[in-house]
């Protein structure tokens, strides 16, 4: 069943079948699912919300069905949310580089959507942490404790989602300011049109970044090959 962009389908039968020890790919499925469902909407606080809930209810829902020890599946639920943690701090870098796009334009802190954009930045992680929370709630019994325990955990430790937030709005309030006072200034119409596309052009921008990543990596893949030919023509000279 797809929800949200996540086929939960998937999910579900991959925690109900692993094991504790397979945790770094259950980390990698639940980050890649929940990156390209957030690729697949406009970047607003409410949809990467739905996202999240329905990954927190399919992984919870496999666990469940797996007869792993209660510290196994604790540690099966604790990859799952480092793997939406993973996918979040893509978001919240998506939303960086559009919105440095915007300060670059000249766009300051007096723009009401600008500042609302920032506010759904730094809400990110509070954001997170509920809605996981809440999802758990709604989840069978034997999940509830195991999923107090990540939650717990993660709040004392921090997540990647909320360091990388505060640092975009840190570093965003600052180039706005210095902005400001070098008298850098859009045209009120200008920045209107960029603010009315702004939740469109964060997912663009998410998808342009995992593009990259995918391009580099392929990349480094081909002008690999070259290399180990050349040197095994080196190896059969030197014969």
């Amino acid at each position: 069943m797809i929800k949200s962009g996540i086929d939960q389908d998937a999910l579900i039968d991959m925690f109900a079948e692993a094991s504790a020890k397979q945790g770094e790919k259950l980390r990698k499925a639940v980050a890649d699912a929940t990156l390209k469902a957030l690729q697949g909407r406009e970047l607003t606080l409410d949809n990467v919300r739905k996202v999240i809930k329905s990954v927190t209810q399919a992984t919870s829902a496999g666990a469940e069905k797996n007869p792993a020890s209660t510290v196994d599946v604790e540690a099966m639920l604790r990859k799952a949310f480092d793997g939406m943690d993973a996918a979040l701090l893509q978001a919240v870098q998506a939303h960086r580089k559009a919105l440095q796009q915007l300060v670059d334009q000249g766009a300051g802190l007096r723009e009401t959507q600008l500042k609302a954009a920032l506010d759904g930045v730094e809400k990110m992680e509070d954001m997170f942490f509920k809605t996981v929370g809440k999802a758990a709630q709604g989840v069978g019994t034997p999940m509830q404790g195991p999923w107090e325990q990540v939650l717990k955990a993660m709040k004392l430790e921090g997540t990647a989602t909320g360091a990388g937030a505060a640092q975009t709005v840190e570093q965003l309030m600052a180039q706005t300011q210095n902005a400001l006072r070098q008298g850098r200034a859009t045209s009120l119409r200008a920045t209107q049109a960029l603010m009315d596309s702004y939740s469109a052009m964060v997912s663009g921008v998410l998808i342009g970044m995992s593009d990259a990543l995918s391009g580099s990596t392929a990349a480094a893949k081909t002008s690999a090959a070259p290399k180990a030919a050349a040197a095994k023509t080196r190896t059969t000279r030197a014969k």
